[in-house]
């Protein structure tokens, strides 16, 4: 059975656990960062069983699983729908559009979210996050049999992005590396080599004050796991506990022009072109506000893999006092 882990703090320290229920059952030993965690149940499954230290999950601080150290490697325009929605045809495209997000950026899954001073357009994208089980310093040739050799497990990854930076400025680290824009957790859910088949089956849903504005299933991801982890083995190293987050899909607040009209505007003056932007943008209220509370899903149909619930709320940076100082 795949299992729950969580990172935690408590009485000052922090620790790992197997999540149960309302009940955690701490691991034994510390472990800094999630490659030496990683690297430690690699050489010792036996520090997955349950143990004598049992604690209530409402004693303890919940921390991201994903610590800052690790890098974090995003995928952008990876689900079908979401590819037809932003002018891509997904069947001509047949690379990924990879790009890295601050590790500063995250926080633990029920982290306030920060809208920053200046920022109009704040926008949520739920993702599943793939956390690496082993280093990778050459290419690889990875498939859905030897998947299970890279991946060590999955958590829930919100891709918060300010799209007034990271459109109109080109720049998708930038508009998407703020502080508290990605919270990671609270499950990180390892699974065995017999469990891979739960990432093609996993649902993501994820919905603003309670309306749903995203859902869609694994199932429709053009780039799956094996195939990204061969396109980036080429050009990139891994570590255990290496992050990357697989796309989100359709639903984002961004509206983005037709194939049509992106052909029109290319051809306009560039203040022009994103005077245009700024107005079709401003009319979307489906951007993120203070106040709004943004709660992100990811569990397969039977239950068996279960990622948790993140909550977020949004705050004005101003009225954020502490948010520079928030755990990872």
């Amino acid at each position: 059975m795949p299992v729950s882990v969580i990172r935690f703090e408590r009485g000052g320290k922090i620790q790992w656990g197997v999540a149960r229920n309302e009940r955690v059952f701490v691991i034994p030993g510390e472990y800094a960062t999630t490659e030496q965690f990683i690297r430690a149940i690699g050489c010792n499954q036996d520090l997955l069983a349950a143990g004598t230290d049992e604690i209530p999950r409402s004693d303890i601080k919940l921390l991201s699983p994903i610590t800052r150290n690790q890098q974090f490697i995003c995928l952008g325009a990876n689900y079908r729908q979401h590819m037809i929605e932003s002018g891509i045809d997904p069947d001509v495209k047949h690379y990924n559009m990879m790009f890295t997000k601050a590790p500063g950026s995250i926080v633990p899954a029920d982290s306030q979210l920060v809208k920053p001073r200046g920022v109009r357009f704040l926008d949520y994208e739920i993702e599943v996050g793939l956390v690496m089980k082993k280093d990778i310093k050459h290419q690889v040739t990875v498939s859905d049999e030897n998947l299970s050799e890279f991946v060590a497990g999955v958590v829930i990854v919100n891709d918060y992005s300010a799209r007034d930076i990271q459109i109109p400025q080109m720049q998708f680290y930038k508009g998407k590396s703020f502080r508290t824009f990605a919270p990671v957790g609270p499950i990180l859910c390892l699974l065995q080599p017999g469990e891979m088949n739960y990432l093609k089956q996993l649902r993501l849903t994820l919905s603003v004050n309670g309306e749903v504005r995203q859902s869609d299933t694994t199932a429709n991801l053009v780039n799956g796991p094996a195939q990204t982890l061969t396109e980036l083995s080429a050009v990139h190293d891994l570590a255990p506990g290496d992050l990357i987050a697989t796309g989100t899909p359709s639903g984002c607040a961004l509206a983005v022009p037709s194939p049509f009209k992106q052909r029109l505007f290319a051809a306009l003056p560039e203040a022009t072109k994103w005077r245009l932007f700024f107005k079709v943008q401003a009319r979307r209220t489906q951007y993120l506000k203070p106040g709004d509370v943004i709660e992100s899903q990811i569990r397969s149909s039977d239950g068996v893999v279960d990622l948790g619930m993140q909550r977020n709320v949004v705050v004005e940076e101003a009225a954020c006092q502490s948010a520079h100082s928030q755990t990872s």
